[in-house]
């Protein structure tokens, strides 16, 4: 059994994302997949800019934060089961997201696939 301490509404293993626009990805993730900010901290040098964010995401925690010179904005893929792909994409869409791969079934359920205004990936699945 495991004895790494880890703070409440954290798991494990997190993404961390370094984001042109983090406003614009609190904004996505919280319109899109009723994501619930629990942290944001902005740099004292510019109020603007979020020097750490956290969602929470039906439990799964996303730190992220505006990327700078020291870290360049990196775009990733995530994959994310949700109740209705099919609305969720439509939601994506309608948050400014730019489809990668209309809904349709698969071999592990009803999935497509969105980028998001910031540049990631976001695989939405539902289990048929």
């Amino acid at each position: 059994m495991s004895t790494v301490k880890i703070p409440n509404g954290h798991q494990a293993v997190m993404p961390y994302l370094m984001l042109d626009g983090a406003s614009k990805f609190k904004d996505f993730t919280t319109n899109v997949f009723d994501g619930v900010v629990t942290h944001t901290h902005f740099q004292k040098d510019d109020p603007n800019l979020i020097k750490h964010s956290e969602v929470s995401i039906n439990d799964s925690t996303i730190m992220f934060c505006d990327s700078r010179a020291e870290w360049p904005a990196q775009p990733a893929n995530m994959f994310v089961y949700v109740e209705n792909a099919d609305d969720t994409y439509q939601k994506a869409l309608t948050e400014g997201g730019k489809s990668v791969m209309e809904p349709a079934d698969q071999d592990y359920g009803r999935s497509c696939g969105v980028e998001d205004p910031c540049g990631n990936v976001w695989w939405i699945t539902s289990v048929l």
